[in-house]
């Protein structure tokens, strides 16, 4: 019995951990964009989206949804992620995407700004926002 619970409690981490995120941006963003691009917005490596717009990240400062972007997207744990940005702050050669408390206040950002990228849970996304691409 202690064996069954252990898996179960194992199997439920495991599905918390690696919930699907959705990259959203304004509704008037109309460039495709792909896991590829994405993380070289959130990474620094690129400022604009694919059509030439500012390209400006916001991202989560903590939670599932932070955990499963990194590692889906970026490609990073968390703390390789922040080494990263300490790395490339130090240096002078990007500043770190604006870190917000709840999906709600990105979906609300989002949709005030068209030069805004962001990510949410899946089930966190409103018609106030355009789904760019889950992961």
């Amino acid at each position: 019995m202690k064996i069954i619970k252990f898996v179960l409690l194992f199997s439920g981490l495991i599905a918390f951990t690696s919930q699907a995120v959705t990259v959203i941006v304004h509704p008037s963003n109309a460039d495709a964009l792909d896991k590829k691009v994405v993380k070289k917005i959130f990474l620094g490596k690129s400022t604009k989206f694919p059509g030439g717009s500012q390209a400006i990240p916001i991202e989560l400062k903590d939670g599932a949804s932070r955990a499963s972007f990194l590692k889906a997207v970026v490609g990073k744990p968390e703390a390789k992620y922040k080494a990263y940005w300490s790395k490339r702050v130090f240096t002078g050669k990007g500043q770190a995407p604006r870190s917000v408390d709840s999906e709600a206040e990105i979906i609300d950002l989002i949709s005030k700004n068209p030069n805004l990228i962001g990510y949410v849970s899946d089930d966190a996304v409103t018609d106030s926002v355009k789904a760019a691409g889950k992961f």
